[in-house]
């Protein structure tokens, strides 16, 4: 589904579990953000050509956190782009990304997945690709939680930070957010962007008086 033009939000179903990430692409850099849950790499590469993006010309990955249904399918990316991917994610959740150490919520796994992080992001920095895309640190559900705010086309994306549903959005989800306190201060970080349309990974678009349903949010 294009949100906007050079903006591609993809739609995997996991066993009824819809995720969304999200494509971005100008003339000289396709970038996927997030990668769905492991065992979906089939299914994320036959999304990524329906939009119109074979694999093979992707340029780099932007993980806004360590949560499974995030990293799922780095390993196979990485092993199908080489080295010729560039790998982006907050530098503290990169040592859980890369298997360093286990993973906050799935320490449980016997084999979760993992990859190098060769770039890592601080809060407040502009990526100079797809007409500007600004890092925004949103801790709370994973201490380096990030979210990315589309500059031309005014579109937050949130991760994890906040959910929809049927378009408008829902708050922070509590049982899979360690940390509450945090979460209700990074909510703040939206209050002064010229937001339009916001997409969460679960929910998808929310896309009708964002600011509005943003305050309300940071008010409760």
């Amino acid at each position: 589904m294009e949100i906007s033009k050079g903006v591609e939000m993809l739609h995997l179903d996991y066993h009824g579990n819809v995720i969304h990430p999200i494509l971005l692409k100008d003339q000289e850099m396709t970038i996927l953000i997030d990668t769905g849950f492991p065992g979906q790499f089939e299914d994320l590469r036959v999304a990524m050509e329906k939009a119109g993006v074979s694999l093979d010309k992707l340029n780099a990955v932007i993980l806004t956190h360590q949560d499974v249904d995030h990293i799922g399918n780095l390993p196979e990316i990485l092993q199908t782009r080489g080295n010729t991917i560039k790998v982006y994610a907050h530098e503290l959740d990169k040592p859980y990304i890369q298997g360093e150490l286990p993973l906050i919520k799935d320490g449980h796994l016997d084999n979760p997945p993992k990859g190098t992080v060769n770039h890592t992001l601080l809060d407040g920095q502009e990526l100079p690709f797809c007409s500007g895309i600004r890092v925004i640190h949103t801790p709370g559900h994973t201490p380096g939680h990030i979210s990315l705010y589309l500059k031309e086309s005014k579109t937050l994306i949130a991760g994890d930070s906040i959910y929809s549903v049927d378009g408008m959005l829902g708050g922070i989800h509590a049982p899979t957010t360690p940390d509450m306190n945090a979460a209700k201060l990074s909510l703040k970080k939206y209050a002064d962007l010229d937001i339009t349309s916001v997409i969460c990974y679960h929910g998808g678009l929310s896309n009708v008086n964002v600011k509005d349903q943003i305050a309300e949010l940071i008010q409760d």
